[in-house]
């Protein structure tokens, strides 16, 4: 299964994407979405076009997106509100099935912990996926939702035909 993950945002949007075979993860690509565009309109318009490109190039299966969380400024969850639109617009006119996950439970399920930082986060991304380097903080925070997807899914499949026990 091909996973697509993203991390939104209007300035900087990190996608990244991966195969998950059984256990085994597999890094694909990843990169960041820089706009360009003054305005929010356009910036949009940049990140749709772009992610068009990245799902051509891989046909993703499933999309997973990071959810919104609280935010103290109301005009940046707005501006995060847009990028995170037109990324879940994006996805589903391509067809994929859409899951999302709070931050605190992506930086949980890849670093142990909910208040894990972006550099944690990006180490243990590297770790995880073999990556020659480090990815820049957005890429491995879409990488992460990716990964938290996959391992996810797995668990959801293993319980479903009883390859794991049930825990009480």
């Amino acid at each position: 299964m091909i996973i697509i993950g993203i991390d939104p945002g209007t300035l900087h949007l990190g996608w990244g994407v991966i195969r998950a075979d059984g256990t085994r993860l597999v890094h694909l690509e990843h990169g960041v979405i820089h706009t360009k565009e003054p305005a929010i309109p356009g910036r949009l318009v940049e990140i749709d076009d772009a992610l068009q490109q990245v799902l051509a190039r891989h046909a993703p299966g499933e999309g997973a997106v990071e959810a919104l969380f609280f935010a103290k400024d109301p005009q940046a969850a707005a501006k995060l509100g847009h990028a995170r639109g037109v990324a879940i617009l994006r996805l589903m006119r391509a067809g994929i099935e859409i899951f999302e996950y709070p931050p605190a439970r992506v930086k949980r399920a890849v670093a142990g912990r909910g208040q894990a930082d972006k550099h944690q986060v990006a180490m243990m991304i590297q770790a995880t996926l073999a990556l020659r380097a480090l990815p820049p903080a957005d890429a491995a925070d879409a990488l992460a939702v990716a990964v938290t997807h996959a391992r996810i899914h797995r668990m959801d499949v293993a319980l479903r035909t009883g390859r794991v026990a049930r825990t009480r």
